[in-house]
């Protein structure tokens, strides 16, 4: 095994979104033994630093393969305005709806949530002046079934995934976690059935089919536990970690 790459929430971190020292132990004595260590995450890059200063992976895919930071630069797949700001309209119709724009100079909502400490506008769907590209467009609402509605709303050029069950994720279609993975084992020559995936969610399912080994967490929806080869202890118990360690640094000691 050459490389690990995980997903983050409720995969490696607890549900307090935190990592163990189990956790941080293990991925470090896996990389002092020459394996690449990644995250595949539908986080931006300003919401991973923290772990990142833990852990110091090897190369990360944030906002679900939008944006894919390997060897200090990032390749970019952003959703073109025109797309964006047909998709916002169709939002827009239906009352109630939560949306909000992740771009490069940060998240822009229409209204405030604390958790993501946006910047707030009413502009929509007008683009926000100097927002730069825009990865994603994120929307829920607690009225209105989605479901009814994205399949006509959403752009030829994108697709949707949900997380959590019920915030809906707009990316270009060349945004995805598995062209992420593809792009970092691609830039250190690993190939795929030389890494292991571990996820818990919708957006992990590609990946676990398409690594050599794909790990889903105890706590995982059922598509996850059905798409993964093995299941592994849940976030809150070390699953990650306990699966490194007893099958690739137990097995490299013997």
């Amino acid at each position: 095994m050459k490389a690990i790459i995980t997903d983050l929430d409720r995969t490696l971190l607890k549900n307090d979104r935190t990592l163990s020292e189990k956790t941080i132990s293990v991925l470090k004595k896996a990389q002092d033994s020459g394996i690449k260590v990644m995250f595949a995450t539908a986080r931006p890059k300003r919401a991973i630093t923290n772990y990142e200063q833990l852990i110091h992976p090897d190369s990360t895919a944030t906002l679900n393969g939008a944006r894919i930071f390997v060897n200090e630069t990032s390749i970019d797949h952003s959703i073109p305005y025109d797309s964006v700001k047909k998709m916002l309209s169709g939002f827009l119709q239906i009352p109630g709806c939560v949306i909000s724009l992740e771009t490069s100079s940060g998240i822009f909502s229409n209204v405030d949530i604390p958790e993501w400490a946006p910047i707030v506008t009413d502009c929509f769907p007008e683009i926000p002046a100097d927002c730069g590209s825009i990865f994603k467009i994120l929307v829920s609402n607690e009225k209105t079934d989605l479901n009814q509605h994205i399949n006509s709303i959403i752009t030829e050029d994108s697709y949707f995934t949900i997380a959590v069950g019920t915030l809906f994720q707009i990316m270009s279609k060349t945004a995805t976690k598995l062209n992420g993975i593809k792009t970092m084992l691609d830039a250190f020559k690993i190939p795929p059935e030389e890494a292991v995936y571990f996820g818990d969610d919708n957006d992990d399912v590609e990946s676990l089919k398409w690594c050599g080994t794909g790990v889903a967490v105890k706590n995982a929806i059922p598509p996850a536990l059905s798409a993964a080869d093995e299941v592994t202890a849940s976030n809150e118990e070390d699953g990650v970690a306990i699966w490194v360690e007893e099958n690739i640094l137990n097995k490299q000691e013997l």
